[in-house]
């Protein structure tokens, strides 16, 4: 099983969460390309570190949207979306490269990761930015979405991913941000989640049990304890005799 997290979220002076302590737990790092946060110094720390531990790097690609965090769609012309995705991954991958490891795959952000989920413009749009860069890449989205079936089309890895500090939906969607039970914060029913999902599990908020293949599971960088709700997610999958591995791994 991958653990992964969202890192490299500051921007400039501003910090947001623990990068250097996560990359101590997690076996991948979906890492902000700059559009929703992120910066040039900031993708540089972070890969190095990353290369130095071994965790794989992936480009978290986002709408144009720094001010909202990235959660906020956008209604992109398809060949606009396309190339915006293009030049994140090309960037956070240039960066990579300088530091010894390389992007091994590619994982949307916020709005643009929930709107391809089911959007099936705009999904192809993500896709067809990876296949024309590097159809060796694998793409990380949520199980049963436009998204993966897109990326299984074209040839490229499909990977399903699930939340462990995230609230479900009985259709298998996220729960909204904006509702009161969109995270779930307290370490152990994370990490009770976690071992759930390894074994094809996910609660939804209603109780409904939903039966999927998850193949690597995330722990958000700016939930609230983060690095706490990571580690208790990587002790309890290691105590249930679940390996943990990068799926796609540090080149």
């Amino acid at each position: 099983m991958d653990l992964n997290a969202d890192l490299g979220e500051g921007f400039g002076a501003w910090q947001l969460g623990d990068d250097d302590a996560m990359l101590g737990v997690v076996t991948s790092a979906n890492v902000a390309c700059g559009f929703h946060a992120g910066d040039a110094v900031t993708m540089r720390r972070v890969c190095r570190v990353a290369a130095e531990r071994g965790v794989a790097v992936g480009a978290q690609v986002s709408y144009r949207d720094l001010p909202g965090f990235g959660r906020r769609r956008i209604d992109y012309a398809p060949a606009e979306l396309r190339d915006e995705v293009l030049y994140q991954l090309a960037a956070l991958d240039g960066i990579a490269r300088v530091e010894g490891t390389r992007v091994s795959y590619v994982k949307p952000h916020g709005a643009l990761y929930n709107t391809a989920a089911d959007d099936e413009a705009q999904a192809g749009a993500v896709v067809a930015a990876v296949a024309a860069y590097d159809p060796g890449l694998a793409v990380l989205g949520l199980p049963a979405s436009a998204l993966l079936r897109a990326a299984d089309a074209a040839g490229l890895r499909a990977v399903c991913e699930g939340f462990a500090d995230r609230g479900y939906l009985p259709e298998g969607r996220l729960v909204p941000r904006s509702r009161p039970d969109a995270l779930v914060t307290d370490p152990a029913l994370v990490a009770a989640r976690a071992v759930a999902m390894a074994n094809g599990e996910i609660v939804a908020v209603d109780g409904t049990v939903l039966r999927t293949m998850i193949d690597s599971i995330c722990v958000h960088g700016d939930t609230p304890g983060a690095v706490a709700l990571a580690s208790a997610v990587r002790e309890a999958l290691t105590s249930a005799g679940v390996r943990l591995a990068a799926f796609a791994p540090a080149m």
